[in-house]
């Protein structure tokens, strides 16, 4: 299990190509040479103006040291004008405990399901029903942001999981998401 943020971007309109393109140019070796799992990167379908990707670390320790070395480093200080010039909104970040997850070679959309589960118990039946393997469960990580210079949403207790499943009997967010392929 890893630690893992789901970060949700908010994109000037028309956007969204030329940060996927400068993303997957520099962002993804950039943070790959720092000790950084890059994960799935996707197109929101309901939202032109919305990219969504993941990263993960083995521990809170790790995440925080990569981080000081990747926003501190060459290739975000080279490029961060450019980013941070296509985003109105880059703070709806989940800190979560689960596997990173990447799309199939080939798969053209994914759902990716965030739950409010009211019962912890509750949901653990649910998901031995319903969730396997395949839908990398993930649960928040409660432990304080040890790199506060990037915010993440706290106050709440979620459970994400990538793949179809009957839905549970709480509030949710599903997002329907494109694979970005390099």
């Amino acid at each position: 299990m890893s630690i893992v943020e789901l970060r949700q971007y908010t994109l000037r309109p028309g956007a969204r190509e030329t940060l996927i393109g400068l993303f997957e140019r520099e962002f993804v070796v950039g943070q790959h040479a720092v000790g950084i799992t890059v994960g799935g990167r996707f197109r929101d379908l309901d939202d032109p103006d919305r990219f969504v990707w993941l990263r993960a670390f083995p521990d809170m320790a790790h995440r925080r040291r990569a981080l000081e070395a990747f926003y501190t480093g060459p290739v975000w200080r080279k490029y961060r004008d450019a980013a941070n010039a296509t985003m109105v909104d880059s703070d709806d970040v989940l800190l979560l405990r689960g596997p990173c997850f990447d799309a199939e070679p080939g798969t053209r959309e994914v759902v990716a399901t965030i739950c409010r589960p009211s019962d912890a118990a509750a949901f653990d039946a649910y998901a031995a029903r319903h969730l396997r393997s395949g839908h990398a469960l993930h649960r928040t990580e409660h432990a304080a942001n040890d790199y506060p210079l990037l915010p993440v949403r706290t106050g709440q207790d979620v459970r994400v999981w990538f793949g179809p499943a009957e839905p549970p009997p709480w509030p949710i967010q599903r997002l329907r998401l494109e694979p970005v392929t390099t």
